[in-house]
């Protein structure tokens, strides 16, 4: 498909710069396959959704992955988005013209790297020095890696460390917050066991590819950075029992949705998973395991928003977008959120 079908003009003041405080008080748009939107709240989940319901989380942890440092004079700037050994990440690196296969690149607090090999898309491995595992090395001279769109209008502070880490945040790895779960509060999750939904968790390291624009044409020539995930056998037999008994599987978040959508094989059945996913859904494109998506919104041109236009169809997210810019919804990670429902034939 033509990739300008996905674009659409969003204010700059329509992009949240801070979450909502408290973060269920974020706004909410639902979205079904017909009739009007609902503006709601993201308190009001609970009374959306029916018993025997699952959410299904993502419980990656963000780590500080955004690192600047030097090449001689030349300042070197790195956000690794994919660990592809136990002292390698992949990065995407800016003012890669200055580096060159095998220069050292210093960052704070006494970390360095090796810039071992650049790849096609001009992201380079780098192998980082010295013995201590790279996850404190991280800690020490890392910054959480802040969508661009929020980075470029203000700096990093000590708020984001807590702000851009859902209340699931478990296992370590990711460079992206899975920020549709940033809206929830213990306080919530307590309406949501009282309304008996259930929830589970699932683990997908997300990458910083999700910030990268599409530049191709056409989907077909689009290629999708991979991401590491797993859903355990337990968790795939707990998930097929909810649908077999009647209730809805609602992914938290595009991450959520595809890792489950790689995991499912053509029955719908979810499978345990264990590896990189590299998986790009567009319009056209037939759901297996999910039944709804709670998710932000998103980046014109991106993938994500082709993800929940095959969910829903453009026609019907275009229009749930226009009518969430007219109306004053905050867009992307710190932003608000909606609440897709599709019509089960």
């Amino acid at each position: 498909m033509r990739v300008d079908l996905f674009d659409f003009e969003l204010p700059p003041e329509r992009i949240a710069l801070r979450p909502a405080r408290p973060r269920d008080a974020a706004r909410m748009l639902v979205v079904t396959g017909e009739g009007r939107f609902e503006d709601l709240t993201v308190g009001d989940l609970p009374n959306l959704l029916r018993a025997g319901d699952v959410l299904v989380f993502n419980d990656t942890k963000v780590i500080p992955a955004q690192l600047e440092g030097r090449r001689g004079e030349a300042r070197i700037g790195a956000t690794l988005h994919k660990r592809i050994g136990l002292r390698r990440w992949q990065a995407f690196v800016r003012n890669a013209k200055r580096l060159r296969e095998g220069d050292t690149v210093e960052f704070p607090a006494a970390v360095s790297a090796v810039a071992e090999q650049r790849h096609e898309d001009g992201s380079w491995t780098l192998a980082f020095l010295g013995e201590e595992p790279v996850e404190v090395l991280l800690e020490r001279a890392g910054q959480m890696p802040l969508p661009p769109y929020i980075s470029g209008k203000r700096t990093t502070d000590e708020a984001d460390r807590e702000d851009y880490q859902t209340i699931f945040a478990r296992e370590k790895g990711a460079v992206a917050a899975p920020t549709a779960a940033l809206h929830f509060t213990p306080e919530l999750l307590a309406a949501l066991d009282r309304a008996g939904i259930g929830r589970e968790t699932l683990t997908l390291h997300v990458g910083a590819g999700t910030f990268m624009p599409v530049k191709a044409d056409d989907t077909a020539d689009h290629a999708m950075h991979a991401e590491w995930g797993r859903i355990d056998a337990t968790t795939a037999d707990r998930l097929n029992a909810v649908r077999s008994a009647g209730g809805r599987l609602i992914a938290v978040g595009t991450t959520s949705l595809r890792l489950l959508e790689s995991a499912a094989d053509e029955s719908g059945a979810i499978q345990s998973f264990e590896g990189d996913t590299a998986i790009f859904i567009t319009p056209g494109y037939r759901f297996r395991a999910i039944d709804g998506l709670m998710t932000n919104f998103h980046l014109p041109r991106s993938t994500l928003f082709m993800l929940v236009s095959a969910l829903m169809g453009l026609e019907r997210m275009q229009a749930a977008y226009a009518h969430a810019i007219t109306t004053g919804y905050r867009f992307y990670s710190y932003g608000d959120a909606s609440l897709l429902l599709p019509d089960k034939d």
